[in-house]
């Protein structure tokens, strides 16, 4: 794979920002310790979720020192939705409903990292892409029906709806690329995900983000990234569709 370096300019200075923003070759940065720091991506989803697939790259240097939260997806009824999160000492953890399952990771995550996970209610199966390469494929609250009226939140773990927040379990690093379709990608899509295509997320779309972050900043930034011939893609959308055919935070 060639090696390429990827500049970004983050948002800086401002302790709010609401809006719908294409944020292509741009990240969500979290720059210190803190439990009033996040960003919320804003959907409006017309049915229960019965399968989905979250894709999306960050990079920290807290694989070794603690836990974080990387994705969470929150209903009035259950804080842990959806839960994306690194658990020292046992890997990622996967939640979906309240229910969870780990996949073991001894790799060094003290690098930009590209996760893919996926649920489908019919079969409960979940399953786990790191940087293109497939997890164990785990079984996880088959038959289950996820809220549609959530609280999406990047940079914190929800213990409560948009809240009850632990500054142990934030992340301190950069995010971005995050995308979400109301389906399972097949391994082929998840590929071209990875190499940096586009499969017009309906859910979340990081090209038409709508979005609020608090305590914004501003820089320009330089990350690393392997990849094939292509770049990497930041966005968020918010509709659900039948499926195709085929702290303080910064932004780069």
């Amino acid at each position: 794979m060639e090696r390429l370096l990827w500049c970004f300019l983050a948002l800086i200075g401002f302790p709010s920002v609401l809006g719908q923003t294409d944020l292509h070759k741009k990240a969500f940065v979290f720059p210190k310790e803190t439990e009033n720091s996040y960003v919320s991506l804003k959907t409006q989803l017309e049915t229960p979720l019965k399968a989905f697939t979250v894709c999306l790259y960050f990079y920290t240097e807290l694989a070794r020192t603690r836990s974080y939260s990387i994705f969470s997806y929150a209903t009035r009824q259950q804080p842990n939705e959806i839960l994306i999160f690194w658990s020292k000492g046992r890997g990622y953890t996967f939640g979906v409903h309240g229910k969870e399952v780990s996949f073991q990771s001894f790799e060094n995550t003290q690098a930009p990292t590209h996760i893919c996970a996926s649920w489908e209610s019919t079969s409960g199966i979940a399953e786990l892409w790191v940087n293109g390469k497939p997890r164990v494929r785990k079984s996880l609250e088959k038959g289950a029906s996820l809220g549609k009226d959530a609280s999406i939140i990047l940079g914190q773990e929800q213990d409560a709806f948009a809240g009850g927040f632990d500054r142990n379990q934030c992340l301190v690093g950069d995010i971005g690329d995050v995308n979400m379709w109301d389906f399972v990608l097949s391994p082929e899509e998840i590929n071209t995900v990875y190499i940096g295509g586009n499969l017009s997320p309906n859910v979340l779309n990081w090209k038409a983000l709508n979005y609020e972050a608090k305590d914004m900043h501003t820089k320009d930034f330089v990350f690393p990234k392997a990849s094939d011939n292509s770049y990497m893609t930041l966005t968020a959308h918010l509709a659900t569709h039948s499926r195709p055919s085929c702290v303080p935070a910064h932004l780069y």
